[in-house]
């Protein structure tokens, strides 16, 4: 764990590069589903230093940048969107793309199972009725849906139906990499696109029913690793104080 003096709150760009926990690419290039064309987009967790806690001018709970394309959440904000099962969350947590991983960031890959449970169909679900509702007002407004979204949302779905059928989230698409590009390229009719996302969310509401995960998520361990977090942190800056007491 980094044990530099903490950066303020007004220093977000120090946080992601000096208390970075754990970093992936994701999008695309992790769903297995790149092209020429297509963004390196990068996603984060840092561990904002305890003692800056203590003062009332608070850490960011996320920043944006410092490089393009890359995003990164504080690792309490992180932990909460994924005991509520958010999918890019979870996406993240389960890239095959890791580009950094401290000690901290090893224990919370560790710690992937404890967020998946069956509040994922629901989360899942709902987040894919708002996407197909954009795509429809697309249809009408412009004459086609923006053919990217639509494949994103047909993966989102088969991705939720998988996790419900084995308790594993998989972000690859493996098999249907071309079936879905050509629905990127606007090859395939919005009616059987249509249909394909129907029968993939009728799929995984047969699923749930059967499914392998638990009913909730598993907070206590979440809490725990949470807490353990955050007392090195603050045992880490003390050890820091000592060290330049002595040496002054």
């Amino acid at each position: 764990m980094n044990t530099a003096s903490p950066p303020g709150p007004q220093d977000p760009a120090a946080l992601v590069l000096d208390h970075t926990v754990y970093a992936c690419v994701t999008g695309s290039r992790a769903f297995g589903l790149a092209t020429e064309d297509s963004d390196t987009d990068r996603r984060g967790v840092f561990l904002a230093p305890a003692p800056l806690y203590w003062a009332f001018d608070k850490p960011p709970t996320h920043v944006e940048g410092p490089a393009e394309e890359q995003f990164s959440l504080e690792l309490e904000r992180f932990l909460a969107l994924a005991l509520r099962a958010n999918p890019n969350v979870l996406e993240c947590l389960h890239s095959p793309l890791v580009e950094h991983v401290d000690d901290i960031g090893r224990e919370l890959l560790f710690l992937r199972g404890a967020f998946l449970s069956r509040q994922a169909h629901a989360t899942f679900v709902r987040y894919a009725h708002g996407q197909r509702r954009k795509l429809e007002a697309d249809l009408r407004t412009r004459g086609a849906p923006r053919w990217k979204h639509a494949m994103h949302l047909v993966r989102l779905l088969a991705s939720c139906r998988d996790l419900l059928r084995t308790g594993r989230l998989v972000v690859e698409v493996g098999e249907e990499r071309e079936a879905l590009l050509a629905v990127k390229r606007g090859e395939v009719s919005w009616e059987r696109v249509a249909a394909w996302m129907a029968r993939l969310a009728d799929e995984a509401d047969a699923a749930l029913s059967g499914t392998p995960l638990p009913a909730e998520p598993d907070l206590a361990r979440v809490e725990d690793f949470l807490f353990r977090a955050r007392r090195a942190s603050a045992e880490s800056y003390a050890d820091q104080q000592v060290v330049q007491r002595r040496s002054g």
